[in-house]
């Protein structure tokens, strides 16, 4: 009866409970994929979409686009009432994309609570899971879910309220401002809770002998859509960081210097903040697990400092081949090469370099502070050592203490360690600016990708990214155009961004929230 009652009970005015948010999502970034795509037409209509949806009937105006089953989003223009009311045909193209994008912002959160309250009803409620689970098990694996779902049922309400009010001309910045510490609330203890929840998932799967079973057969339950229960417990980081975009996308599409700018760009910056709060606080316990971890394996020779440090964290880690060239005394020309392998640990403020022991320990040798380094790339063959080498030189107090050839394995391993030891000498923001003032490449995420290293970044689809560097087997350097965050990803999960127009139009849109946010500084000094 409760699986029934989950189904009758509409949780959106406007939107089918059929339609999970991991649904939504995919069909977002994959619009918004093709919008790059489609920006050959060099006029800035591109979002033809939206005209070319305005002829359909409501049945299937969405359907042609899907890629999947039969349940339709709904859009704004499709509405009955809106259609009705003649107002479309005074209309402006951006007029029109600015209602959507506030609509999308309100269906997308309908979505979003469907989602969350099949999680918490079949999922965190199922009576088999909760026998096979202990309370700090349960605690772990499914936080404060229902705080959550709370939050959003509140907001979707008044979202609603909103739109039933005045169908044809509403807002929704405002609302969403007034909720950015409920969000807040509830978001930055779920998203810091994520590394547990990911451990007690693996230790669950492996260890308890009821869960994996008890599991699938929830997972097979069609409510769910045969989605991972893993899909729906990521949601809440995943919509935090999608509200954020949809009022950047609302702010793009404001009058400048209008009310409706001022009550964007105050949402977009409290929103921005929540997301920081979020990111860092995930990284920070990342952080010091990493730190105490190593701190048991590092050992220095005299014990000159104190690893851990809440200031300190790891960049790169990892092992090198040390390569020592040994000219022949006796006719000067001949020389043997004398190769071993050398541990490197770069943090944000020293380097350690260290010989790993049987024991799995690492024995340092020499550290340097960060801005004592100089590495240079060797692209010319010295002395015909062959692989892909590297100059590394530390310094004390500005004389030369040390230095050591490198021999890296991929060409993209050595480019990564030689950035990595620039790292700290750089602001983001000017290096932005510098890649702005040419058109120089941008690339979109197609395939979302997990970081593996402490210098990659996590993409998300659609994310779009300025190129900095790019390596021959198969790496690329970025920096992400929504928050300035610079790393390192595979090529095999982006697509290079070849329109001119649509590149400008994306460092465009970043410049406009830029001065938005930047006006709005300026107002509250």
């Amino acid at each position: 009866t409760s699986e029934m009652q989950l189904k009758e009970r509409r949780h959106s005015r406007f939107l089918q409970n059929s339609i999970l948010y991991q649904e939504y999502s995919n069909v977002a970034s994959d619009r918004e994929i093709q919008r790059q795509k489609r920006a050959d037409t060099v006029t800035e209509d591109e979002d033809m979409i939206l005209g070319s949806r305005y002829s359909l009937s409501p049945h299937n105006s969405f359907r042609s686009q899907r890629p999947s089953r039969g349940s339709t989003f709904v859009l704004w223009q499709d509405i009955p009432g809106v259609r009705s009311s003649g107002f479309l045909d005074s209309m402006g193209n951006e007029q029109r994309k600015l209602q959507e994008a506030k609509f999308e912002l309100v269906t997308s959160e309908g979505s979003y609570l469907w989602s969350l309250t099949l999680t918490v009803e079949h999922f965190q409620n199922s009576k088999e899971l909760q026998e096979c689970l202990n309370s700090q098990e349960k605690q772990w694996l499914f936080s404060k879910l229902p705080e959550v779902k709370e939050v959003s049922e509140k907001f979707l309400q008044e979202l609603e309220d909103r739109v039933e009010k005045n169908i044809l001309c509403f807002d929704v910045c405002d609302i969403v401002l007034t909720h950015c510490p409920a969000f807040r609330r509830v978001y930055l203890p779920y998203v810091t809770n994520q590394a547990y929840q990911e451990q007690t998932y693996q230790r669950l799967l492996q260890e308890n002998p009821k869960f994996p079973g008890v599991l699938a057969k929830l997972e097979e339950h069609p409510v769910c859509q045969r989605l991972p229960l893993t899909s729906f417990l990521i949601l809440p980081f995943q919509r935090i960081m999608r509200l954020k975009m949809l009022v950047e996308n609302i702010l793009k599409r404001t009058a400048q210097g209008s009310r409706d700018e001022d009550a964007a760009t105050k949402a977009f910056n409290e929103l921005k903040k929540v997301t920081e709060e979020c990111n860092c606080s995930v990284q920070s316990m990342k952080r010091t697990e990493e730190l105490i971890h190593l701190n048991k394996k590092i050992h220095f020779e005299s014990k000159i400092f104190p690893l851990i440090s809440q200031s300190r964290w790891l960049v790169k880690h990892g092992e090198l081949t040390e390569v020592d060239t040994q000219t022949n005394n006796m006719s000067g020309s001949k020389f043997k090469l004398s190769t071993k392998p050398i541990y490197l640990h770069l943090f944000n403020d020293c380097l350690l370099l260290s010989r790993k022991k049987d024991t799995g320990k690492f024995a340092v040798f020499v550290h340097a502070k960060i801005q004592e380094l100089k590495a240079k790339d060797l692209n010319v063959k010295v002395h015909g050592i062959p692989g892909h080498v590297f100059h590394l030189q530390l310094f004390e107090k500005q004389q030369l203490k040390q230095q050591i050839l490198l021999r890296a394995r991929t060409e993209s391993e050595k480019q990564r360690w030689i950035t990595a030891t620039l790292l700290t000498h750089q602001d983001t923001d000017s290096e932005l600016t510098e890649v702005e003032k040419e058109d120089s490449p941008q690339v979109q995420c197609i395939k979302a990708y997990k970081a593996q290293e402490p210098d990659e970044l996590t993409l998300e689809k659609a994310d779009v990214f300025q190129v900095k560097t790019k390596t021959k087997d198969g790496w690329i350097e970025g920096i992400r155009l929504s928050d300035g965050d610079k790393g390192w990803f595979p090529t095999s999960h982006v697509e290079e961004i070849r329109n001119r127009h649509a590149r400008m139009r994306n460092l465009r849109d970043k410049n406009r929230i830029k001065c938005a946010t930047q006006k709005l500084q300026g107002q509250s000094l």
